[in-house]
């Protein structure tokens, strides 16, 4: 019967540091060193009973935290006095600063190195094909382009391009026809006046496929110039209904479409 044993592989020591702080969650920053250090002499004597090599660097490491250990457990040095001069130790000092820094950066580049091997993963998925000698088919000798040619055929070919030229120069005005606020009041006032007092229209009677945008625009100016006047009601059935125009029948309404309009 064969047994088997696993064990994950460490580039070195804050390689495997790394992996115990994110395993366990850790704050980097506040590294519990007594269950760091526990975990990690647990991770090298793993090693030895499975008789793997362990390099000099995991042993430095495993020195190291040992000492950071110890250092943490030590009580705090008492103040010493030297001629009137109180000399304290820092209270800000962190024995496993100079640690967390190191394991910050290997963070760091670590994360570059799994981006670059991503990006050459990726990059080895483009393949690429040489560029072929075309030299073979250039013809050796180049003809004349010009050969047989006189100085009449050149002027012809310039008054030629000459003439293209004058053709594609001239244009053509294009004028839209005008419509006044004016003449669409005096329109939909016609078309209302025609179906008598209490006579009613929808806004969409008004308008056909034919109209232009500005058409459409000034007949509605002119519906609101018509109430404006109190010659006409609007109201709507429904909301987003059409718009429903009733003639109100004014009798100076003749009087009140010659007033200004500013259109």
């Amino acid at each position: 019967m064969t047994v088997l044993y696993k064990l994950e592989t460490f580039e070195g020591p804050l390689d495997l540091l790394l992996h115990l702080i994110d395993k366990a969650e850790i704050d980097i920053q506040d590294i519990p060193v007594s269950e760091i250090t526990e975990q990690y002499m647990e991770y090298l004597r793993n090693m030895q009973e499975l008789e793997l090599e362990i390099t000099s660097e995991f042993l430095v490491m495993a020195a190291t935290l040992l000492s950071i250990k110890s250092k943490m457990l030590l009580p705090k040095p008492p103040v010493i006095e030297i001629d009137d001069f109180e000399y304290y130790e820092d209270d800000d000092y962190d024995p496993r600063a100079e640690l967390v820094q190191r394991l910050i950066e290997y963070r760091k580049i670590k994360s570059i190195a799994s981006q670059l091997m991503d990006m050459e993963s990726e990059r080895s998925l483009i393949f690429t094909k040489e560029p072929d000698d075309l030299a073979p088919f250039v013809p050796s000798q180049v003809d004349n382009t010009l050969k047989g040619l006189h100085a009449s055929d050149l002027i012809a070919a310039f008054r030629k391009a000459l003439g293209k030229a004058a053709r594609r120069s001239s244009y053509a005005k294009i004028t839209r026809d005008e419509i006044s606020v004016k003449d669409r009041i005096r329109d939909v006032s016609a078309a209302l006046r025609r179906t008598g007092k209490g006579g009613r229209l929808r806004f969409s009677s008004l308008l056909d496929d034919s109209m232009a945008r500005h058409e459409i625009v000034a007949t509605f100016l002119a519906i609101l110039e018509l109430m404006k006047m109190k010659a006409i009601l609007c109201y709507q059935e429904k909301l987003f209904d059409d718009i429903v125009m009733e003639w109100r029948g004014a009798e100076d309404f003749d009087g009140l479409q010659t007033a200004e309009i500013d259109y």
